[in-house]
């Protein structure tokens, strides 16, 4: 079953990224269906945090989707190369998004490891945002659109992630943010 959207309106951008492990991020794209189990979210806290493209209220043409309502897509281009694919929270006008670092492979693990180009399946296939993004087919084309339509959607699992399963810690990469880099806003679902 899909997500809500309520699920994704919530105020607590932390809250929904740790939420978001366990559960199953899909794509259905010229129809080819993928499904990925999400394993590793960082939390992004728009206006006031430092590693956020909303910081200081920046708004440009790239980062537009983050301002609108939660549950929809924002996917931007790293270092020219990588689509990195985050799920924006809360309400419109509030630029909250949560980056989805990595998966384990659910469906479709021949295509993900035709679209990485890899020779075999591995714990690498889905290990990294744009490693995950380029395996289920998400590009920046698909910026802004709706988290509860047919394209890109999350789904429920049976399972739960338990808090003993998490594993909490600071953000990657994000060495610019100075004191904002160090908040504990990554989590990783342990096997």
């Amino acid at each position: 079953m899909k997500l809500p959207r309520d699920f994704y309106l919530r105020d607590d951008v932390v809250e929904v990224s740790r939420d978001l492990l366990g559960k199953v991020l899909c794509t259905r794209l010229i129809g080819q269906t993928t499904k990925a189990i999400i394993t590793e979210t960082e939390a992004y806290a728009g206006v006031g945090d430092k590693a956020s493209h909303a910081y200081g209220g920046r708004r440009t043409k790239r980062t537009e989707p983050m301002f609108g309502e939660g549950g929809a897509a924002y996917v931007y281009l790293c270092y020219g190369i990588h689509h990195l694919f985050n799920v924006v929270t809360n309400q419109a006008e509030t630029p909250h998004a949560v980056l989805i670092r990595a998966g384990k492979p659910l469906e479709g693990s021949t295509l993900m490891q035709e679209r990485r180009r890899k020779q075999k399946i591995d714990k690498t296939l889905l290990a990294g945002p744009g490693s995950i993004s380029q395996a289920l087919g998400i590009t920046t084309e698909l910026t802004g659109i709706s988290l509860l339509g047919d394209k890109v959607w999350i789904e429920e699992q049976d399972q739960v992630a338990e808090a003993t399963q998490i594993e909490i810690g600071r953000r990657i990469g994000i060495d610019y943010a100075q004191e904002d880099a160090s908040r504990p806003y990554r989590f990783i679902l342990q096997p």
